[in-house]
């Protein structure tokens, strides 16, 4: 374990866009970036472009123009988002490392050509990168299988977690759901919908958090559902809050639920048991890593029937959500510290540089 930096490391660090966005690869980047600076570590950061992972010519033209700037002593860790669509970068710069949250081809919103154009191109961006850092053993296994890319190129660096407080048992009747992650489709949320719109008659409220202005027409069908099914005083769809809102709502819920049709780690899901919360979720990608045996109910993508019914199980069952909120609070020590992630991503750069 790689406890500190070697004398005055640099490293250089590209982003798509904002670093602020609101969504879990711009957080564990953002996170990351303080954990490295923390140890001793240079890290400039450097923003290719916000049109990623669709490009024009003269934002992929300047997206490269940026990384070439870099000197070629210095390693850079680029953001999958705009990794998986620069095959060309590869071939400048110094040592370049991949960073995966989740292969682009993958995101269910894509239409079938567009995900083989993200297969070609980042399976060629891959080919040429110093090393791959993956956020969990999931997606490494795709990237190693599916991809091509040799296991001792692959550097698994899951989300660390910070201590938090557990969410206190509620002794009212009503059931206080959550959801966090930004309103696109891939987060399921129309099957969320559907699922509860079978269970009126139980006592539920539903809460969602996240960013509604990725996907204005997945926003705008989420209200539509909500209007649709009559779940209007049952369901509060807030957008994006800061870190301290999320938190709070954490500490004020029974259940956690997430319907993703695709996760490459699930940082929601991860929060949520550590703190202390039940999860109802789905089987896709990397959530059964996420999620640990006896802490929550699993179902298939985008099955309505199979999700209300897990729904309907745990609303129902205040002994069923203690005994998996005990399990979660368990569990919750086990997972990694943001230091301990920073320092294994160090050692990654370090073979490397």
């Amino acid at each position: 374990m790689h406890n500190a930096a070697p004398s005055n490391p640099q490293l250089v660090f590209g982003v798509p866009g904002d670093l602020d966005t609101p969504t879990g690869g711009y957080g564990y980047d953002r996170r990351i970036i303080r954990e490295l600076r923390q140890l001793g570590w240079r890290v400039d950061v450097v923003d290719v472009g916000d049109a990623f992972p669709f490009p024009t010519a003269a934002q992929r033209a300047f997206a490269l123009a940026v990384l070439s700037a870099v000197p070629t002593d210095r390693p850079t860790i680029l953001d999958g988002l705009a990794f998986g669509a620069l095959p060309e970068a590869g071939a400048i710069g110094g040592p370049l490392i991949a960073l995966v949250h989740q292969p682009l081809a993958l995101d269910p919103g894509l239409n079938p050509r567009q995900a083989q154009t993200f297969r070609e191109t980042e399976r060629a961006a891959l080919a040429c990168a110093a090393h791959v850092v993956v956020t969990s053993q999931a997606t490494a296994r795709i990237i190693i299988g599916d991809y091509d890319v040799p296991s001792r190129r692959v550097t698994v660096v899951r989300p660390g977690n910070d201590p938090v407080p557990a969410a206190g048992a509620r002794n009212d009747d009503v059931v206080r759901l959550l959801s966090v992650g930004s309103v696109v489709p891939v987060k399921g949320y129309d099957m969320l919908i559907a699922a509860l719109a079978t269970l009126a008659d139980l006592p539920w409220q539903l809460t969602i958090a996240g960013d509604r202005t990725r996907s204005v027409a997945t926003a705008a069908r989420l209200d539509a559902d909500i209007v649709a099914y009559g779940l209007e005083d049952k369901v509060a769809v807030l957008g994006a809050i800061p870190r301290d809102g999320i938190t709070k709502l954490y500490l004020e819920t029974d259940l956690f639920v997430l319907a993703s049709r695709f996760e490459g780690y699930g940082m929601a899901l991860a929060e949520a048991i550590s703190h202390g919360l039940p999860v109802v979720s789905t089987r896709a990608g990397a959530i059964p890593d996420t999620v640990p045996v006896g802490t929550g109910l699993l179902v298939a993508p985008d099955d309505v029937p199979a999700l209300a019914q897990a729904l309907r199980r745990l609303i129902s069952d205040r002994a069923e959500r203690r005994r998996l909120a005990n399990n979660a609070r368990t569990a919750a020590a086990q997972l990694p510290t943001w230091q301990e992630s920073a320092r294994l991503l160090a050692g990654a750069i370090e073979a490397v540089a």
